[in-house]
């Protein structure tokens, strides 16, 4: 297999960071509303918590590559997790967000362990991409930002058949080109940390499949 030096090795190795970037805001926004009962991002604490928690998660997703490839399942694990609770009737509460931090962790470390990395890479990056689409076009036509801003699926799943269509449509397309376009390719785990700081860097894997 070749190793992948095109630009869309480049980008994904940008959009690591990114994806760290979203998810650490939307978790520490939700952990606050979950603990104190507050809405999302209604409070000043709510926007510190979650901005801190991004720094923190786009810091690790750009320095380690296991963490970021367990960041990515966790996301992944985290929204499969709350958005079931909800789809049963649940609000957004400690037990739902309990839940999703489960999920969160099982995947994670099922993606590390199990090196599903790039089935993980690729759904996550489908379903985020089709979410910002919908969502963007259901915040044009006046959707609820908060909402959009809290979980773009559910809000687009919850607007009307033709947005959850689209939105499946979306996801389903962004994974198969992924696939298509990324066979035979490697992508190298990093330690960034370790050749900022001149020490030669653990063994973390080899290259992995993408």
């Amino acid at each position: 297999m070749a190793r992948c030096y095109c630009w869309g090795y480049r980008f994904f190795l940008v959009l690591l960071p990114i994806l760290g970037f979203f998810f650490g805001f939307g978790l520490g926004a939700q952990t606050v509303q979950a603990l104190f009962g507050t809405g999302f991002l209604s409070t000043v604490t709510g926007w510190i918590v979650g901005f801190g928690v991004a720094v923190l998660f786009a810091v690790l997703s750009y320095l380690f590559y296991f963490m970021a490839v367990g960041l990515i399942g966790g996301m992944l694990g985290y929204a499969l997790g709350v958005g079931l609770m909800q789809a049963i009737g649940f609000d957004m509460g400690f037990l739902v967000w309990l839940v999703g931090i489960v999920a969160a962790i099982v995947v994670g470390a099922a993606v590390l362990f199990l090196n599903v990395q790039k089935w993980v890479v690729i759904a996550s990056t489908a379903i985020l991409g089709a979410a910002v689409i919908t969502g963007t076009f259901l915040f044009m036509f006046g959707g609820p930002a908060a909402q959009i801003a809290q979980n773009p699926v559910r809000a687009a799943l919850n607007s009307s058949p033709l947005l959850t269509i689209s939105f499946l449509l979306l996801a389903i397309l962004g994974g198969v080109a992924q696939f298509q376009t990324t066979s035979g390719y490697e992508v190298e785990s990093y330690n960034r940390f370790a050749d900022m700081s001149g020490a030669e860097p653990a063994p973390v894997g080899g290259p992995v499949a993408i």
